[in-house]
């Protein structure tokens, strides 16, 4: 990895309780070739005085409240790396986090994305994550298709997948993260260090996914640029399309029961748009 640093990027919005903890985890990791970039989304709280306490640990960058998304793209586009690793602002790293998936990289040169495996907190209590969560190594375009199974906090990537693929979409308030993983996961086998090396927490009520009416509504629309976007094979189309049918049947019905009749109807006929190969 000598010369071919990495690049920790943290987002936050007012999350000034937890970002310490977040910073520490970073500061604490005993691999030690990588920089790290603090984007502060807007912050109203005590987040400006805590990030101005670490001097030039860290490199702060501040813009207006735009979301996840901007954020973590404003990261990657001042980072230095050439491998880039997110951690959410509510969320840790165990020390040998990096060092662990820079070994991974070394004996794997042909990596351009893993992951690891993590330890679930919700409203300060550990659980297990159910079989639908389960994390998978490979190619998983497939397995990425009914709900998100890569996490941010996790993820070490090459720049070189962000130029093929680009940045997260900006104009989604949640679902970002489910949407980048169906734009590589065409393109390259993501792969899974089977060790829990973060520490994911939940159950708060500032997260962004709360926020949202439908997880489904921003699925349908990820799937259907993926379905769009002229990559996928036979197989990975085929299961494209059988998703969208899911979830288009589930919101769809949903939109009717509550009174939006024409928006379901739009929903439940979507899918045909596309021919089955």
């Amino acid at each position: 990895m000598k010369n071919d640093f990495i690049t920790v990027v943290i987002p936050t919005y007012n999350r000034a309780t937890f970002l310490k903890d977040a910073i520490d985890s970073v500061l604490a990791q005993t691999f030690l070739d990588f920089e790290l970039i603090v984007v502060d989304d807007g912050s109203t709280d005590d987040t400006p005085k805590l990030l101005s306490s670490y001097n030039n640990k860290v490199r702060v960058i501040t813009q207006t409240n735009q979301g996840p998304s901007a954020a973590r793209n404003r990261g990657i586009e001042a980072a230095k790396g050439k491998w880039i690793a997110f951690l959410d602002s509510d969320d840790v790293w165990k020390p040998d986090k990096l060092k662990k998936q820079v070994r991974f990289i070394t004996d794997h040169p042909d990596t351009k994305i893993c992951q690891t495996e993590e330890v679930w907190i919700r409203n300060g209590k550990r659980v297990n994550p159910r079989k639908k969560h389960e994390m998978h190594s490979g190619w998983i375009y497939e397995k990425c298709l009914p709900l998100c199974i890569v996490s941010p906090s996790s993820v070490m990537i090459h720049q070189d997948v962000f130029e093929k693929v680009g940045l997260f979409d900006e104009t989604m308030p949640a679902c970002e993260d489910y949407d980048l993983w169906l734009r590589i996961a065409p393109h390259y086998p993501i792969f899974l260090i089977r060790e829990q090396l973060i520490v994911k927490q939940g159950g708060h009520a500032d997260q962004q996914s709360r926020a949202v009416e439908s997880l489904d509504r921003l699925r349908i629309k990820a799937i259907v640029k993926s379905i769009e976007s002229g990559y996928l094979s036979d197989t990975q189309y085929q299961a494209a399309l059988f998703e969208l049918n899911k979830k288009c049947r589930v919101y769809g019905n949903g939109c009717i029961k509550r009174g939006k009749k024409e928006d379901g109807e739009a929903y439940l006929s979507l899918p045909e748009k596309f021919k089955i190969r």
